[in-house]
């Protein structure tokens, strides 16, 4: 196994394109993405139906340095006080298979 960082974003859809080239400018090894995920927070309810104010997409990676998780909070950190997200880290173990 290897220690790695778990790197979650929530992030409106509007702006996700802007998270994923964050993403590929730090070299991250792969992402997933979850488009229309929904939930509450600080600005209230985030759905995908029409009676709410926006959507939001969910972005997990892991982060394999140091180096690496530093550079890509530098980066998305700007972003989401633009536009508003969560960034979460999360100590973690990759099975490698």
């Amino acid at each position: 196994m290897q220690d790695i960082k778990k790197v979650e974003i929530i992030i409106d859809t509007f702006h996700i394109q802007d998270a994923l080239n964050i993403l590929d400018q730090v070299k991250v090894s792969g992402y997933t993405v979850i488009k229309d995920t929904s939930g509450k927070g600080d600005r209230g309810i985030s759905c995908s139906d029409l009676e709410c104010d926006f959507t939001s997409s969910y972005i997990m990676t892991v982060c394999t340095n140091e180096k690496q998780l530093n550079t890509l909070i530098e980066l998305i950190k700007p972003l989401l006080q633009k536009v508003g997200g969560v960034c979460l880290l999360t100590d973690a173990k990759w099975v490698i298979h």
